[in-house]
């Protein structure tokens, strides 16, 4: 039985929290029925330089907002410059999953399943809770077997298997590794706030929905970590080579980031090698760009996921990162259609045109 998480660590301040209400509403998403508006999500983003530069912004992004899924990568490359994935010998794939948000296919699972075996452990050690596979025919295949959705299904069980990793590697053990105090966790904690380049004391820490500590940080500091993703050569010594592996990890094995027919996986074979995307509940998104030295993070305000993958293309569309032949591949993500239950398309849902 694992340690229930602790609550916040940090106080609730309602004046930051109401500061959001008034996010800019130009590059809203909107959703059409009938050929008119009928809803409109506001989108809150920041895209840096490499060189730290602010070079567009929308709303406030200064507030602390959670990273949800899109801190992976950071919590990834922590397990990787502890020492635990050479240790224990991870793969690419298994680097991939962990950094990832998995769909629940057959070949993710035994990619979760692989991490656990090779620290010793089983999937009764994950504390991330059970849901079907994303996927939907993975999850029909499991429901006709008889089987219920298990802990390692969840998306976020690769993520979960890399912490074990870590515990594991610093002999802290797996019991109560979702908790704020637990070694691990104080570790993973302490290092996002140096890659991000912030006092660990100013990050909000709350409980994801996976269990484990969520951290919520400004969208300025976390746009300029995705940027310098684009060349980890400026990060020091040994987070250079961690995320330098967890880049190429992802870039390399991006069905094993999302899986099929999912945004972050068609974002980046669609723009490989130079494209890095992870997205995050609650609307939160953020892609590095090697070629264009660019880092992007977006939160859709109100946080209907929806609204991600076609606010994502346009701003990467005005900033030149995708173009019209891009949307062979894309086009479904750029604005995707509505139907109603009898599979008749009613609408769309389409960004508005945003400045580079």
């Amino acid at each position: 039985m694992q340690g229930h998480p602790q609550a916040v660590d940090s106080p609730i301040d309602m004046e930051i929290c109401r500061r959001g209400e008034a996010a800019d509403e130009r590059g809203a998403v909107l959703v059409t029925r009938g050929g008119i508006e009928e809803s409109r999500h506001v989108v809150r983003y920041a895209a840096a330089h490499v060189d730290g530069r602010l070079l567009a912004a929308a709303g406030d992004i200064d507030m602390p907002t959670y990273m949800r899924s899109s801190a992976k990568p950071l919590i990834c490359a922590v397990v990787v410059a502890s020492g635990a994935g050479e240790r224990y010998g991870l793969s690419d794939r298994e680097l991939a999953v962990a950094a990832g948000s998995h769909s629940g296919e057959p070949f993710h699972v035994a990619a979760v399943r692989s991490i656990l075996a090779k620290i010793g452990l089983d999937e009764t050690a994950l504390a991330c809770g059970p849901h079907a596979p994303l996927h939907a025919a993975s999850a029909q295949a499991l429901a006709a077997a008889g089987e219920p959705p298990r802990s390692i299904h969840n998306n976020c069980s690769g993520k979960h298997a890399a912490i074990l990793a870590l515990a594991m590697h610093r002999r802290a053990g797996a019991q109560g590794y979702l908790r704020v105090d637990h070694p691990a966790q104080v570790e993973i904690l302490a290092a996002c706030a140096r890659l991000l380049d912030i006092p660990r004391d100013s990050m909000f820490v709350g409980i994801d929905g996976c269990g484990i500590p969520a951290i919520a940080v400004p969208m300025r500091a976390a746009a300029r970590f995705y940027a310098r993703v684009s060349d980890p050569g400026l990060f020091p010594d040994p987070w250079s080579a961690a995320i330098e592996r967890v880049k190429k990890a992802m870039i390399a094995n991006p069905e094993y980031v999302g899986g099929s027919e999912r945004f972050d996986t068609a974002l980046m074979c669609a723009l490989a090698p130079d494209v890095l995307a992870k997205g995050g509940a609650e609307g939160y998104h953020a892609v590095s760009v090697s070629g264009r030295a660019l880092g992007m993070c977006l939160k859709i305000v109100d946080g209907n996921p929806r609204a991600v993958s076609p606010a994502v293309l346009a701003r990467l569309t005005a900033f030149g990162v995708v173009t019209a032949k891009d949307d062979v591949q894309l086009g479904r993500y750029r604005s995707p259609a509505v139907t109603n239950h009898a599979g008749t398309v009613v609408g769309e849902i389409i960004a508005q045109p945003v400045d580079g």
